[in-house]
């Protein structure tokens, strides 16, 4: 399966999403911001299959994490997450380097299906 990298400073919503997609078998690290991620993400030399963030966190928000993550790993497939309308407006131009943008709340089902959609592109690449 995948390894998954997932950025979101809600404890209970990142639980939640590690737990399911564990479940699925995949391999997930989490961070709880951006910066954490950023900084797991230069340990691991990048070595994630998918960045699953929220677009709106401290320290770091998820389109600054996207546009860093983007430049330093090309090959990184990126999905970002976010509850305000406009924050989803943030990313939009944005689509040369991110896979999508996921509205919450979303269902266990949908963010799984959402997860292996962005798992396929990265396979067609």
């Amino acid at each position: 399966m995948a390894r998954i990298l997932i950025a979101e400073d809600e404890d209970t919503l990142r639980n939640l999403v590690v737990r399911a997609l564990t479940q699925d078998g995949h391999d997930v690290v989490e961070a709880a911001d951006g910066a954490a991620a950023l900084d797991i993400l230069g340990r691991q030399r990048g070595q994630f299959d998918l960045l699953l963030t929220d677009i709106r966190m401290p320290l770091m928000d998820g389109i600054a994490l996207a546009l860093s993550a983007a430049r330093d790993y090309p090959d990184l497939v990126i999905l970002l997450m976010t509850a305000y309308a406009d924050q989803r407006e943030r990313a939009h131009g944005l689509e040369s380097l991110i896979h999508d943008v996921i509205t919450k709340p979303f269902t266990l089902a949908e963010i799984k299906v959402a997860v292996q959609e962005a798992l396929d592109s990265r396979n067609k690449a």
